[in-house]
């Protein structure tokens, strides 16, 4: 995938956030975190990881998800990820 919009990235992890936690009416906020998400525990995390990676082909360091606080820092390094490889 190129560079996407906002919208486009809360779109796409929507739907990864809700296949990998089974619950199909979560919608994300920018200061969602693991505590706000049922069923969002170490495993499932690696699992969300690695469905972002791999449906929107980008590689995140260890480093990085290490740094992440929330659902809007996730957005802004993948809006990173997308514009460094366009």
């Amino acid at each position: 995938m190129q560079a996407a919009t906002r919208p486009e990235i809360i779109e796409i992890l929507t739907d990864v956030f809700r296949e990998v936690f089974d619950t199909p009416s979560l919608t994300l906020r920018d200061d969602m975190t693991a505590a706000d998400v049922e069923n969002w525990d170490s495993l499932n995390h690696i699992d969300m990881i690695v469905a972002i990676e791999r449906r929107l082909k980008i590689r995140f360091t260890t480093r990085e998800v290490g740094a992440l606080r929330n659902v809007g820092n996730l957005i802004d390094l993948i809006q990173e990820k997308l514009r460094a490889r366009s």
